[in-house]
């Protein structure tokens, strides 16, 4: 049997407020958020996204250290992916809730329509219509 994929662990500069803006900008309940703030996940299905600090024990020490984008041109090496049935409210909530507008809602010619934020850290977020099975003749 395959393994399950749990989470995506998003490194942040501050857990609690990126905790706050994911569930306001995008429409998420806080599953948890630890007293110290060095560990605070989403509702989000199967998959869950999860926050925790730039710096700690685990990635400084063990891992090695989380390194960042040094200006607005460069990115991290992820993006994270949300599907919404209205992305042209969804997109309008998230920059009215801080996200950072990168590209406005788009029809794509593989039948979706996408739109790009950033977030409080600078990671990218893409967010799309959910895409429809072609159809069968």
């Amino acid at each position: 049997m395959n393994p399950a994929f749990a989470y995506t662990v998003v490194y942040v500069k501050d857990v609690a407020k990126s905790v706050g803006f994911y569930a306001k900008a995008f429409g998420y309940a806080v599953r948890r958020l630890d007293e110290s703030h060095r560990w605070g996940e989403l509702e989000t299905g199967q998959t869950t996204i999860a926050f925790t600090p730039l710096h700690q024990r685990e990635t400084d020490d063990l891992t090695g250290v989380v390194h960042t984008p040094e200006s607005r041109r460069d990115r991290p090496p992820i993006e994270i992916c949300f599907a919404y049935r209205d992305i042209d409210a969804a997109y309008k909530r998230a920059v009215e809730s801080g996200a950072v507008p990168v590209s406005e809602p788009e029809e794509k010619e593989w039948g979706q329509k996408v739109g790009y934020v950033r977030d409080l850290d600078g990671i990218v977020i893409r967010m799309g219509s959910y895409v429809q099975a072609p159809k069968q003749d």
